[in-house]
């Protein structure tokens, strides 16, 4: 069994990597599909699936992010961050309507492990959309039938399935490139930043998704902004490119039996989490900052039912009083949230 130590520690190895292996484009690979779309889909709809759909497969992966311009006096432009690895990207769920991608690190040396990373599950004209609201806290809100007609929302969860941000958007193929971008939209501090620095609170965001060949790119314009005086504050530009190109230097074989042996367990964690949202309140972590005593009990539940020391039911009923423990209803104002 994995300890959660030895979990954080593949997490942070990969995120604090000097340098990210070369990339060399490969042909795309088989995706895998749980359900086919009705067949009254429309083919523009047909087209968006498939766009979605060509983010399946194995990858090596780079993450770069650069600073580019403060916007607050006196503030330094930090050093580039700049990591790579394997990931593997998993169709867990396909109801035609709905696509629910499962990320899944490949990390190590010689000696390379599979541990869970995020998850985009992409919703077809949503009535509504999770929204972070600061202060590792969320709501849902309500889109309109002139801005979800045709459009496709994209909801994007940690490792341990809580939720990180959401936005609504269509995809476009101008120039012969599939797309995703949404208006721009909140999200928490990523896990580079949250365990390294204090001076923002949230990322103002805009996020564009789009397939290429031999594999596809999310690329971000994001403005980190402070929120202590309870009005958004800019500090600093920041541009981001994460690349995925097919590859075959390595293969999904251990990652799949991971996979089929914990799915059971992370279904049920994902209602957990989709209660929340299904209620329509807002609703909060109770932890400020990384919510490390949140996810590092999930995650090794996770493992003791992959080595059998747990069964299923076991971990899930653990792992939902954990949830409990970290969680509220009761939302205290935004500047008492912030850490």
């Amino acid at each position: 069994m994995k300890s959660p130590f030895f979990l954080a520690v593949g997490a942070a190895a990969l995120s604090a990597c000097a340098t990210a292996p070369e990339m060399a484009p490969a042909d795309p690979v088989a995706r895998p599909m749980t359900e086919a779309p009705s067949a009254t889909f429309d083919r523009d709809r047909d087209r968006d699936r498939e766009a979605i759909l060509a983010m399946a497969g194995t990858y090596k992966v780079s993450f770069d992010f650069i600073e580019t311009a403060a916007l607050r006096q006196g503030y330094e432009l930090k050093d580039r961050k700049l990591s790579g690895g394997y990931e593997i990207v998993k169709v867990i769920e396909d109801r035609g309507d709905f696509i629910s991608l499962q990320h899944i690190l490949y990390v190590g040396g010689e000696d390379k492990f599979p541990l869970k990373h995020w998850r985009q599950d992409w919703q077809y004209e949503p009535e509504k959309v999770l929204t972070f609201i600061g202060g590792n806290a969320w709501t849902v809100t309500e889109v309109d039938a002139s801005d979800r007609a045709g459009a496709w929302s994209q909801e994007v969860y940690q490792v341990d399935d809580s939720p990180r941000y959401g936005a609504v958007g269509e995809w476009s193929y101008e120039n012969g490139i599939a797309a995703w971008q949404p208006a721009t939209a909140w999200r928490p501090l990523p896990r580079r930043d949250m365990v390294s620095r204090e001076d923002y609170h949230a990322v103002d965001a805009v996020n564009r998704h789009a397939i290429i060949p031999g594999g596809w790119i999310h690329e971000q314009d994001n403005t980190k902004v402070v929120l202590t005086s309870g009005e958004p504050v800019a500090l600093v530009r920041e541009i981001g490119i994460n690349t995925y190109r097919h590859t075959d230097e390595v293969t999904s074989d251990e990652v799949d039996a991971h996979w089929e042996a914990t799915a059971e367990y992370w279904a049920g964690i994902r209602a957990a989490w989709e209660a929340f949202e299904d209620a329509g309140d807002p609703f909060a972590l109770t932890l400020k900052g990384e919510p490390t005593d949140l996810y590092t009990p999930l995650l090794d539940y996770a493992s003791k039912v992959e080595d059998g020391e747990m069964t299923t039911e076991e971990a899930l009923t653990e792992a939902k009083e954990v949830i409990g423990t970290y969680t509220t209803l009761t939302l205290p104002p935004l500047t008492e949230r912030l850490r």
